[in-house]
């Protein structure tokens, strides 16, 4: 088969493509837009379809191929267009100046209830907090293990209890 009369085929199988195309896009724009994509993309890669093979199926088989990759990029590029909204400099100017302000305070809290701990609570606490062992903290501080372990546990206690105002805060915005 020549080439023009195989695109003379392709071409008088266009009524059944638009039907087929409706199925997919449930808009006549689009289906025709559809149909037109297919089309050409038959009349391209000619050379691929089977002599004796139906041509219809050929012809749907590219038509739904193409309605999946095209639905796919737009998808994609929905994605990227609402990710790009949401990120406007004034956006990320405002949430950086109100999240500085509310380490600042939450910060000095944090302190705060750190000073107010006495020193055989806050030393080893620190020191666990900056990643030494209890091990480490017990040969440092001279005292065994068990009450390196103790005195943390009651410093993160202590410490839990003057900072409970955050804790509630974060079990509100959690849930909603």
């Amino acid at each position: 088969m020549n080439d023009l009369l195989l695109t003379d085929e392709i071409c008088s199988h266009k009524s059944c493509l638009e039907t087929f195309a409706m199925k997919f896009t449930s808009n006549v724009e689009d289906a025709h837009d559809l149909v037109q994509d297919t089309i050409i993309k038959a009349i391209r890669y000619h050379d691929l379809y089977q002599k004796g093979t139906n041509m219809r199926g050929w012809l749907y088989t590219i038509m739904k191929n193409t309605f999946i990759n095209d639905y796919r990029k737009m998808t994609r590029k929905m994605a990227v267009v609402e990710n790009c909204a949401e990120f406007t400099p004034e956006h990320l100017r405002i949430s950086a100046e109100k999240n500085q302000a509310e380490n600042k305070f939450l910060m000095k809290d944090i302190n705060q209830a750190l000073a107010s701990l006495q020193p055989e609570y806050s030393r080893p606490f620190l020191r666990y907090f900056e990643g030494y062992k209890y091990a480490e903290i017990a040969e440092e501080l001279n005292i065994p293990i068990g009450t390196v372990k103790t005195r943390i546990h009651i410093a993160r206690q202590l410490l839990k209890d003057q900072l409970k105002m955050y804790r509630e805060g974060y079990k509100r915005k959690v849930r909603v």
